[in-house]
């Protein structure tokens, strides 16, 4: 492997555990707390989708006319990429986003939605995520994580917005969560059967092939540049922090609901 990706990989490794490990998955006992982790985590899937797709737009040809961008073999690794996070299927086999897929997950659940979708409506008119985020109540956590997130968008490096991609991203769902999400579909599985497969099909596709392909990806865009590895480790470390501030933000709504109820 990459001697490169090898080390950026030991630097993030107690971050990762610190994430797999979180106190959040202790507070996820019910439904109901189920509902407010993916209230929060629902941010996280679109700005993903979002990341996706500038990472397309700056190593494709996505404009008219078509001209050759960049390497052929870094087109395919995106390209394969977005087909599938963009276009996957169902539990019916129907073609969805893995982000129309979690809202189908949230409505079965009756997790509520209407501050996302607030948030991409005003967003689609406006174009400005702080207003977008002031109109739809969006939660402080969640803030910050998609601001981090379009920091880097907004920076142009593809080298950076495929290092948060491949290292922030991938491989981040404990087993505890998915014995957690076991026990409560044994209960309630009309209520989270699409959920528990959104889960699944994530650790299938993004865990293994996807993942794959995006530390290709990153190795192909930082190539022997010593300063943009310099770079993407430290955004990799940064957007994990995120991800555990992210964590603490769900944490503490579900911790303090759970206080008013006593």
């Amino acid at each position: 492997m990459n001697h490169h990706i090898e080390s950026i990989q030991e630097k993030i490794e107690p971050l990762r555990q610190q994430i797999i490990n979180h106190k959040v998955y202790s507070v996820i006992n019910d439904l109901d707390d189920l509902k407010v982790f993916m209230q929060y985590h629902v941010y996280a899937v679109w700005d993903f989708m979002s990341l996706l797709k500038s990472l397309q737009s700056n190593l494709t040809c996505t404009t008219v006319p078509w001209f050759p961008v960049g390497s052929a073999e870094t087109r395919y690794l995106i390209n394969e990429i977005v087909t599938g996070e963009e276009s996957d299927v169902d539990m019916n086999g129907v073609r969805k986003s893995h982000f129309e897929l979690y809202l189908d997950a949230m409505h079965q659940a009756e997790a509520a939605t209407a501050q996302i979708e607030k948030f991409i409506a005003v967003l689609k008119d406006s174009s400005d995520l702080q207003s977008s985020f002031v109109a739809a109540g969006t939660p402080e956590a969640a803030r910050s994580f998609v601001n981090f997130t379009f920091d880097v968008i907004n920076s142009n490096k593809s080298y950076l917005q495929a290092a948060i991609f491949t290292f922030g991203r991938e491989d981040l769902i404990p087993g505890m969560f998915m014995s957690i999400i076991n026990d409560i579909h044994l209960s309630v599985p009309e209520k989270i059967s699409t959920f528990k497969y959104y889960l699944e099909r994530h650790i299938e596709v993004d865990g293994d092939h996807h993942s794959h392909l995006a530390l290709q990806m990153t190795a192909n865009l930082c190539g022997e540049n010593t300063e943009f590895w310099q770079e993407a480790e430290a955004a990799t470390i940064q957007s994990l922090q995120k991800r555990i501030e992210l964590w603490d933000g769900v944490y503490e709504s579900i911790a303090s609901k759970k206080v008013l109820v006593l």
